[in-house]
């Protein structure tokens, strides 16, 4: 949250209650900045000094896998094949909706509290887009799937492999086998 250079105390609080608060979400544990606190621990004030409400902490706990399927999606771009970069990049955005518990509040969330997850998020639904119209130019995807639906469809097998796993290894087993399913009907056949 800080843009200035933090000092070496400063840094390591910081460090420290990002961890822990990755640890809280990882937990299913809602974010409470007191909580935060006294886990660290620290004073109450020092967790309000660096991240003002539990919205910014949670992004920023968030952040990481954010930035990670952003570099993922325009690394996608630059495949000559349609096809494997789209699936490409819904297999690793699907992994990461069941794996990492802090991206599905985050990217449900109607605003955002930090500037850097609006970017990101705008970032991954403009590959997203761009990778499916390639797609669907190329004749690899039917014509009536729209940007729109691609959301809807990727939360949809989230919660289905949340439903269905309880490890985080076992969701993404099922994510993968649901999307595999999912592509099979999209795809059209012989591209």
């Amino acid at each position: 949250m800080t843009t200035a250079p933090l000092r070496k105390d400063a840094a390591r609080n910081w460090e420290r209650i990002v961890a822990v608060a990755r640890e809280l979400v990882d937990e299913g544990t809602p974010l409470q900045l007191n909580d935060v606190a006294r886990r660290v621990p620290v004073g109450v004030g020092t967790v309000y000094r660096h991240f003002p409400t539990p919205e910014a902490l949670l992004e920023t706990v968030a952040i990481p896998c954010l930035e990670e399927l952003a570099a993922h999606g325009e690394r996608a771009l630059a495949d000559d094949d349609p096809r494997r970069a789209l699936t490409g990049f819904l297999t690793r955005t699907i992994e990461a909706q069941v794996t990492d518990a802090s991206l599905s509040a985050v990217a449900a969330a109607p605003t955002d509290a930090l500037p850097r997850t609006t970017e990101l998020k705008r970032t991954l639904s403009s590959v997203g887009g761009q990778l499916l119209d390639r797609a669907r130019d190329a004749g690899a995807v039917r014509p009536d799937l729209t940007r729109d639906d691609l959301v809807p469809l990727m939360c949809g097998i989230a919660y289905a492999a949340t439903v269905h796993g309880s490890a985080p290894a076992a969701r993404a087993e099922t994510a993968r086998r649901y999307l595999t399913a999912l592509l099979e009907g999209v795809y059209v056949r012989g591209r």
